[in-house]
């Protein structure tokens, strides 16, 4: 599914045009991509956490040259789904 689909889905269900329904998705997506930049968590209840996750810094190796290199510590965004969400998903037929 995608963006689109959404948008389409959430406009048939509702009556409400596309293009405020688009921009009302952008807008989240926005919000959420800001929070998690600055280190916030997103909490939806019953449907999941955005969440920031912090990497540590490793060595890893560079095939074709043979040498080693280190990569930093560094943050990355994760999604972990509510239970109910998961239960969902699983039962779902």
């Amino acid at each position: 599914m995608t963006k689109a689909d959404i948008v389409s889905e959430i406009s048939k269900s509702t009556g409400i045009d596309k293009s405020t329904v688009l921009a009302s998705v952008e807008s989240f997506m926005e919000i959420v991509k800001e929070s998690l930049a600055q280190g916030d968590n997103v909490y939806l209840r019953g449907f999941g956490s955005f969440i920031v996750k912090k990497r540590a810094q490793k060595t890893a190796r560079n095939i074709s040259k043979n040498t080693t290199i280190i990569i930093p510590e560094h943050n990355i965004p994760s999604f972990k789904p509510a239970k109910t969400f998961i239960n969902d998903v699983k039962n779902h037929k």
